[in-house]
């Protein structure tokens, strides 16, 4: 996740973006683990703060059996005070991990080479990996708030497949999210570079909301979460499950 977004005192616990996001997470969790019937190994790649994992962890401990936060910015002293502990901070993913379920929220587009960083990724699993990931969506929409938190790239659904293709993963499905606040955040965002002429300071469009709009907000977005397999058209969020073969 996206560090820089909880700088502007965003807390993930409570706000509907992050609230709402971890709903699809939560269902292909679950969808897996029926199939498999066997605990999961969970990898966080990218993590940050490990918001993600910890929500997982927290809501389906009796189907996990690790969970590993993967971030080449975790500090030695960091990584040895989680040595022993259930859910583990590393810097690169140990090989040949079985059963698994590597979770990529918002990682991606901060990666100059996607395409390597996946082929890296696959050539460290075992057996039975799965994959849940989340990009920011179409470059209509980029602005300062890709700037800031350093993207490089927006995504389409064609685009995450040619890549995940290129990988050789196998896709079981793509889809966007927040669909329906798009053409708002479409507009706005338009609107803010045709009278700034992108002359705006970097910044970042995620802040702390009063609470009632937060929790409408996050009411409608998760509600919106049971119709996302059926959107193809467009989101400001676009996600892709399967597996790394």
């Amino acid at each position: 996740m996206d560090l820089k977004e909880l700088e502007s005192g965003v807390d993930p616990s409570t706000n509907w973006y992050y609230q709402s996001k971890k709903v699809p997470l939560f269902r292909y969790f679950e969808q897996i683990v029926k199939e498999q019937g066997k605990k999961l190994t969970v990898i966080d790649f990218g993590s940050g703060s490990g918001f993600f994992a910890y929500e997982l962890f927290e809501a389906y401990p009796q189907h996990i059996e690790d969970v590993l936060l993967i971030d080449i910015g975790y500090t030695e002293e960091e990584m040895e005070e989680t040595k022993n502990a259930p859910v583990k901070k590393l810097r690169y993913i140990p090989h040949g991990i079985n059963d698994s379920i590597v979770v990529m929220m918002d990682v991606l587009e901060h990666i100059e080479d996607d395409y390597a960083i996946m082929e890296d990724i696959k050539s460290r699993l075992g057996d039975n990996a799965h994959f849940f990931i989340t990009v920011p969506a179409f470059m209509s929409v980029w602005s300062s708030h890709d700037v800031y938190l350093g993207h490089y790239r927006r995504y389409t659904i064609p685009m995450v497949k040619k890549l995940l293709s290129g990988t050789k993963c196998q896709i079981d499905q793509q889809y966007y999210i927040y669909g329906s606040i798009f053409p708002l955040v479409w507009l706005v965002r338009r609107l803010k570079k045709n009278e700034e002429n992108m002359t705006q300071p970097e910044s970042s469009d995620m802040k702390p909301l009063p609470g009632p709009i937060n929790a409408i907000l996050k009411a409608y977005n998760s509600f919106e979460m049971n119709f996302r397999k059926a959107n193809k058209l467009f989101g400001l969020t676009c996600v892709a499950e399967g597996r790394l073969k």
